[in-house]
């Protein structure tokens, strides 16, 4: 059984290695997500994909009179709803991932914290029980 000295070390170190990997799980996804929306919001800007969407509004607009064993619905937004998403409710999607993360990460550093700490019952000497003979 390792010393206790080298037992704390290993949990220092585990400590800290955890909390690295948490924040970059933590702000990694984030990140990724804000640098591609920018790239995706001026990709939609182009007037091909308003086109595109237009399309298809149009190509629904006419097949949801048909009888059929689908009925399509028209799209109320004039816009693609993947433009709608990204520029409006991104915000949203980084806030549910940090706070889900965090206590998601927080709960598992408690468990791996739990699990490296020694055992406090090795180092206490063992319980004495009281003498049953013996009269107050």
């Amino acid at each position: 059984m390792p010393s206790s000295e080298t037992r704390r070390s290993l949990a220092r170190w585990a400590t800290g290695a955890y909390l690295v990997a948490w924040g970059a799980a933590l702000v990694a996804p984030p990140v990724a997500l804000l640098r591609w929306r920018e790239a995706r919001l001026a990709a939609l800007a182009a007037p091909a994909a308003q086109a595109d969407w237009d399309t298809f509004r149009q190509d629904m607009r006419r097949q949801s009179g048909q009888a059929g064993p689908v009925q399509r619905k028209v799209p109320r937004s004039p816009e693609p709803p993947e433009r709608v998403w990204l520029r409006d409710h991104v915000g949203l999607a980084v806030t549910a991932w940090v706070v889900l993360m965090g206590a998601l990460g927080g709960f598992l550093a408690l468990v791996v914290r739990g699990m490296l700490r020694p055992n406090p019952d090795s180092t206490r000497p063992p319980p004495t029980t009281p003498n049953e003979t013996s009269t107050t």
